[in-house]
């Protein structure tokens, strides 16, 4: 992010091993892969503790730098001042050329060290800080960087790691849930036929999240991001034997593509209009400087959305994310909270600037990514309420919150976007795990309806952490979703009293639905779930400690990590001090925002209000207390039924066309199954190949049939009527004319002698006649 300020005379920068070698973080994992891939199934737990060190090693480097981070934003204590002199004494690194009589640019709390390597061009390594202004950029040769004037000549792409607040935020989430999902998987997956490739996927999908995270430019987030793709395909159809599994591998790895069309599009786009440059900070910053045009901007961050809808899971591109709980349940955990579907997410918080600018978020109503995670938000939570299979409710759970995680970048609530997406990931890591757990203990079926029912009996820690992770995810205080949530709804700006970036009441309205859907469809899994009489076969039991553990460790996250942004007026009514508030903001939006985004426009944040957040708690817990007096109902009817025969969806046709319209999923499958793939296959290609048949073929034959006309009739009447014929004229001409010479040539003089005399003749009587 740039946090830049002009200075008289000093620059300071921040210096740490941890910030220089951060690119270990990642190189861990991928080392990891390669090992387990070439060597896992020699070893003694196939591979498992090669994955499980590297990725603990990674966290333990992610803490560290984390913590680094924090400790440098609240006391400048990684910084180093530089004066001129010092400068130009300690070498070129941290020169900083002075033009149009300036005297350079200061970085402030929280500005973005990058360290690259120039590719692809003249260029030498660079341990760099880039600026992040026009006025000038500190390189290993003291030049700003070279780019080149485009595709067609000569150009270098950097190649490097970015750290600041957003990427350190997500290197801490990635590599701490992907630890846990390592080692649950231990006793998940044991005995699987494909344990070891199981686990060099699992290294891998972890390596290219964190790459990409570290992206300084938009080359490598492209990379990072197909990477992640791949990982993805490769794990959802772990068990590819089975046709579901695979088709759905494929549903995810193709619905994807679609949106990258987009990605390649829209970065394309960027890399001209900010100067030939694939650089990330040097791109944001064209867009704050107005160097982008409106319409250019406008354009770019359309396709970049396509690229969000498809990897987020955002309406109408979401069809894959359900689908792909065909995977192993901790690949379901790491996907859904903390690598995959938080990629677009991510992608819309690293170029803010340009979907700010471009969607012209400040002082607006609503706009096309407001819009959009507003309609997710509520369309996923919807579909959530008729699912039975547990996996796919927490599937459209996370729909629902990607949503809102858009949502909120889309009103301009960016610390709010980013927090939720930070808190999100632990409890929906919960209650994945806690989901897989439920699974392990009912022979592997995830069927709320036909195989659950009364495990809080027998599954108590399972049990009390998803209880804590349903009640995080459903707002209720003071639980982490709560306080992210409720950024949510004050960005909006349209309660009054808040004063957001805009008046976005339509998004503040979705908003409000989804409080309430959320507390809605968990408190309808929770006793599909835990409650009643078993409906399962065999006895239940309670997971072992390396299943338990990890739930109980994100349990505890889901309860505190949202007090990492309270309010300054809650932290000062509970008698703490007011530097207790807006940490998490302080940590990951750097002080000087204004000049990372809204430029002119400004950027301010929201005033928090305890009216909206008791409104919003209300619904939450009114629509809670819905669901679980229609299913206690429901129980002293009959303890075994999971609902009523003669429900409103059976005695109102209105009722009933919207239930199953929910079951259909909006029939958005029908459309890209049999609509569009279908038509393809069927009525499309069948007349295509009419087409070919007839058409095509058609004048390929006719073609040919007129060509045989016309040799033949060449043949016939200008090769052997003109041609032979002129050949045997001229034959046969030759052949008289030799045989006329021949008698007139017969070797005797005397007949020589006559035909001269008479030649002779013949010219004198001329020759007399004549003259």
């Amino acid at each position: 992010m740039f946090a830049v300020e002009e200075f008289t005379g000093e620059v300071v920068v921040y210096s740490s091993w941890f910030y220089d070698n951060v690119w270990l973080i990642p190189a861990l994992p991928a080392a990891s892969f390669l090992i387990i891939l070439l060597f896992g199934k020699r070893l003694p737990y196939k591979g498992a503790e090669v994955g499980i060190t590297a990725v603990l090693a990674a966290f333990g480097l992610a803490l560290l730098t984390t913590f680094t981070w924090i400790a440098d934003i609240e006391t400048d204590g990684g910084a180093e001042s530089h004066s001129e002199e010092a400068m130009a004494a300690s070498g070129p690194e941290l020169a900083v050329e002075a033009e149009d009589g300036k005297e350079g640019l200061k970085f402030s709390r929280g500005a973005p060290v990058i360290n690259e390597v120039e590719w692809f061009g003249i260029g030498t390594d660079a341990n760099r800080v880039t600026l992040g202004a026009e006025e000038g950029a500190a390189a290993a040769d003291g030049d700003a960087d070279d780019h080149g004037e485009g595709f067609g000549g000569g150009f270098s792409i950097p190649i490097g790691t970015l750290v600041d607040g957003q990427s350190v935020m997500l290197l801490f989430v990635v590599t701490f849930i992907s630890s846990l999902v390592h080692i649950y998987s231990t006793d998940y997956v044991h005995g699987d036929r494909r344990f070891t490739h199981y686990y060099a996927f699992l290294s891998l999908f972890t390596a290219s999240m964190l790459f990409m995270v570290l992206s300084s430019s938009t080359i490598q987030l492209i990379v990072g991001w197909e990477l992640v793709g791949v990982c993805s395909f490769a794990l959802i159809g772990h068990w590819w034997e089975e046709k579901p599994n695979s088709d759905a591998a494929l549903k995810a790895f193709l619905t994807n593509r679609v949106g990258d069309i987009g990605l390649l599009v829209g970065m394309t786009i960027l890399y001209f209009a900010a100067g030939r440059t694939f650089s990330i900070p040097e791109i944001n910053e064209a867009a704050v400087a107005g160097d982008i045009g409106q319409g250019t901007l406008l354009i770019s961050s359309l396709c970049l959305m396509a690229a969000v809808m498809s990897k987020s899971g955002q309406f109408i591109l979401h069809t894959w994310l359900p689908d792909a709980m065909a995977g192993p349940t901790p690949v379901s955990a790491l996907i859904h909270a903390a690598t995959m579907v938080v990629a677009g997410v991510y992608l819309i918080g690293r170029l803010y600037p340009v979907f700010y600018e471009g969607f012209g978020i400040a002082g607006g109503s609503i706009n096309a990514m407001a819009f959009i995670g507003g309609l997710t938000t509520v369309g996923g939570g919807l579909l959530a309420f008729v699912q039975r299979d547990i996996k796919k409710v927490l599937a459209y759970s996370t729909v629902s919150q990607l949503g809102y995680m858009v949502l909120a970048l889309g009103v301009g609530a960016y610390t709010a976007g980013m927090f939720h997406l930070f808190t999100h990931a632990f409890f929906k890591a919960c209650l994945f795990l806690g989901a897989g757990s439920v699974s392990h203990a009912c022979h592997h079926s995830f069927d709320m309806k036909a195989d659950m029912g009364g495990l809080r009996t027998y599954m108590p820690k399972t049990f009390w952490t998803f209880i804590i992770g349903t009640a995080a995810l459903a707002g209720i205080p003071p639980l982490a979703g709560f306080w992210s949530k409720d950024e949510i709804l004050v960005g909006t700006g349209a309660f009054p009293g808040t004063d957001g970036n805009g008046t976005f009441t339509i998004p503040f309205i979705f908003g409000l639905i989804t409080a309430a859907l959320t507390a809605a469809y968990m408190t309808r899994c929770v006793w599909l779930t835990f409650f009643g009489e078993y409906r399962g076969h065999a006895h239940p039991h309670e997971s072992g400690p390396r299943i338990t553990v990890p739930l109980i460790i994100l349990a505890v996250m889901a309860v505190w990590v949202g007090f990492l942004n309270m309010p300054t007026a809650f932290v000062e009514s509970v008698g703490l001090g007011s530097g207790w508030a807006h940490k998490f903001e302080d940590w990951v939006e750097p002080e000087g925002v204004a000049t990372f985004v809204g430029g002119a426009n400004g950027f301010t944040h929201a005033k928090p209000s305890l009216l909206l957040a008791i409104v919003a708690t209300g619904l939450g817990l009114a629509a809670g207390l819905i669901v679980w007096r229609y299913y206690t109902a429901l129980y002293a009817k009959d303890p075994k039924a999971t609902e009523y025969s003669d429900g409103l969806a059976s005695r109102n046709s209105l009722a009933a066309a919207g239930h199953r319209v929910l079951e259909q999923k909006y029939y958005l499958d029908h459309l890209y199954t049999d609509v569009v793939a279908g038509g393809t296959k069927g009525p499309l290609a069948r007349a295509a190949y009419w087409f070919n048949q007839n058409v095509l073929d058609g004048v390929v034959n006719a073609a040919g049939y007129v060509s045989t006309l016309v040799g033949r009739f060449v043949y016939r009447y200008i090769d052997q009527g003109v041609v032979d014929r002129a050949v045997n004229v001229s034959g046969q001409s030759a052949s008289e004319s030799g045989r006329f010479l021949r008698r007139i040539q017969t070797g005797q003089v005397r007949e020589y002698a006559s035909l001269m005399f008479g030649a002779a003749a013949v010219l004198a009587a001329v020759f007399i006649f004549a003259f």
